[in-house]
């Protein structure tokens, strides 16, 4: 799983135009929602099979796999890795079948191939473990490994996986016969799979960083809701009702923003150099405090109950939308190439930015509603960017 979770986004990031990369990276983890779907699909099928349905749960993840090794066999190796490798025809080969012309194959073909030169003469010469300690140590590279931590770090902080893990648990805590928990889970399992689609779109409309800034305050108030609603008498209907409800509004404002974003923002953010070391450092973060909180949670939940322990993730919320806030910069439409500027600005300089400008500018423009406040962008490129000739793209065809 690990392995699997740190390369499939390096290969859609790396095979992607940049006006679409975060839709088609984001695909992972809205087909990821799906598979954990099927679980609580399985669970529910197999509820009333006496003893061997355990057997029968772990068994049924076999029965996706094998479409899925087919389907991997037909897909082409990504060119970034061969022109890395010196396979320059191969490269080429592979980008005419991802790309509309041979034209712009050709072209991403020596984008790619000038890009890997330049880095190989910054970085030169080194091995796994050289640059592993590169991400610590190369300002640029130290700046997206912080950037990744934080994203990743936040999607255990929201408290997605106290419901992905502990489903069961928590809805027979609020009441729920066996039979009841289980298709609770099921509803929350449909939920997390059917808005994880609008992330699709969105995610390169608004941006990473937008999505994120509007969905956790989202994720906070549904988990306090949700936490309260356990002080509502047991006997009401609106006890399991109440819990339930906003348990699934919750996972509905987590698919589309906390749900793709880590791995689509780590998977870009990297240079090609330490992109694999990058992505493993940042899937390896995910995991182990997915690890942390699997096995802290329930001594949390006696500890606290189940009260405290929703107020407590509707706490740390907002604890990681303050490090987003401050740490992430915006990646939407962004080349992979032009991502190097992004992270060339100083972690101070962004901010000082976000807290002195975009913060007055954001409560001036929509807390005041002054339509005329206007924001000084903090990055100026030269040239047209991904954002532009998208923009050029959808002119032309206009017209």
């Amino acid at each position: 799983m690990g392995s699997k979770a740190s390369t499939v986004p390096i290969y859609a990031a790396e095979n992607c135009p940049a006006a679409i990369r975060g839709g088609l990276v984001m695909s992972w983890q809205m087909w990821t929602a799906f598979g954990i779907f099927l679980g609580f699909c399985a669970n529910l099928a197999v509820y009333d099979v006496g003893p061997i349905a355990w057997r029968l749960q772990l068994g049924s993840a076999f029965i996706p796999a094998v479409p899925l090794v087919i389907g991997v066999y037909f897909c082409p190796e990504s060119p970034r890795w061969y022109i890395k490798k010196g396979q320059y025809a191969k490269a080429f080969k592979s980008l005419c079948r991802l790309r509309n012309t041979p034209l712009q194959a050709a072209r991403d073909l020596y984008y790619i191939h000038a890009q890997i030169n330049e880095e190989a003469d910054i970085i030169g010469k080194s091995n796994y473990f050289t640059r592993f300690f590169e991400l610590f140590t190369i300002p640029r590279v130290r700046r997206a490994t912080l950037a990744s931590f934080v994203v990743m770090l936040a999607q255990q902080m929201c408290g997605i996986n106290i419901i992905a893990f502990y489903s069961s648990t928590v809805f027979v805590e609020a009441g729920a016969s066996q039979l009841e928990a289980l298709l609770a889970s099921f509803g929350f399992g449909l939920v997390n799979f059917v808005f994880a689609w609008p992330a699709v779109w969105t995610i390169d409309t608004y941006g990473r960083r937008a999505l994120l800034l509007f969905t956790f305050p989202q994720m906070a108030w549904t988990l306090l809701a949700a936490g309260l609603c356990f002080i509502i008498d047991e006997d009401s209907r609106a006890h399991l009702g109440l819990i339930a409800f906003f348990i699934f509004l919750f996972a509905a404002f987590y698919s589309p923003g906390e749900g793709p974003v880590p791995f689509t923002y780590s998977a870009e953010v990297f240079p090609l150099s330490h992109r694999e070391v990058g992505m493993s450092w940042a899937v390896a973060t995910c995991l182990f405090w997915a690890a942390v909180l699997s096995i802290t949670f329930p001594r949390l939940l006696r500890a606290f109950h189940p009260v405290g322990a929703f107020c407590f993730y509707a706490g740390l919320n907002l604890t990681a939308l303050v490090l987003i806030f401050l740490f992430v910069p915006e990646t939407k439409q962004r080349t992979l190439e032009e991502l190097d500027y992004v992270f060339a600005v100083p972690t101070r300089t962004h901010m000082s930015y976000q807290v002195t400008k975009a913060l007055p500018w954001w409560f001036n423009r929509y807390v005041m509603r002054r339509k005329g406040a206007r924001l000084e962008p903090l990055y100026k490129f030269d040239g047209a960017t991904a954002h532009d000739q998208v923009d050029a793209v959808k002119g032309s065809v206009s017209h």
